[in-house]
């Protein structure tokens, strides 16, 4: 199998929203797909863009099912407190009939030399509690469960809680009591 990998450019925008429901319906997700391809070049290919993403490219006679981007893996920046830069991976996914085929492991190693080239001390990512065939290719590169480890938690606030945050609804904070 040949392929490359290469930062994604607009054009890939519609490919990379297929993969990305690929993955939702493999993650049992689909339904909460809410991306588009306006959206992604809009967020990912401006002067000040919220992601970066990469894409696997194979030649147009080894294509799969009639694509030539068989893979894709997302990203962006974050900073840790505790140690500085860092690198978050939002999406992994390669085309299931080409897994195995060497396109994770160079994704990985893609985004990990992006990494040290931005002085990033980690590579921070989040895998399905059942997606085992996940967990067991990232932990044989070394990667670290930290839910096992630090008994750390993912949380989140979607729109609707974001919206009541924000306008300070529904928050029962008090003061603390005065000394």
């Amino acid at each position: 199998m040949t392929f490359t990998v290469r930062e994604a450019r607009p054009e890939d925008s519609e490919q990379i929203v297929r993969m990305i429901k690929e993955l939702a319906a493999y993650e049992k997700l689909a339904d909460q797909v809410a991306q588009t391809t306006e959206g992604l070049v809009q967020d990912g290919f401006t002067q000040a863009p919220y992601y970066k993403c990469l894409v696997a490219e194979v030649p147009a006679d080894q294509a799969c099912r009639g694509h030539t981007l068989v893979g894709y893996a997302l990203y962006f920046f974050s900073y840790v407190a505790w140690k500085g830069r860092a690198v978050y991976l939002e999406d992994l996914y390669v085309m299931e009939e080409l897994r195995g085929q060497g396109i994770g492991s160079a994704f990985l190693r893609v985004v990990a030399e992006i990494a040290l080239q931005n002085k990033c001390s980690l590579l921070n990512f989040v895998v399905l509690s059942a997606n085992f065939p996940g967990i067991d290719f990232y932990q044989a590169k070394g990667a670290v469960d930290l839910t096992k480890l630090e008994g750390c938690h993912l949380f989140r606030f979607e729109q609707e809680q974001l919206a009541k945050l924000a306008a300070g609804k529904g928050q029962n904070v008090t003061a603390p009591p005065s000394q």
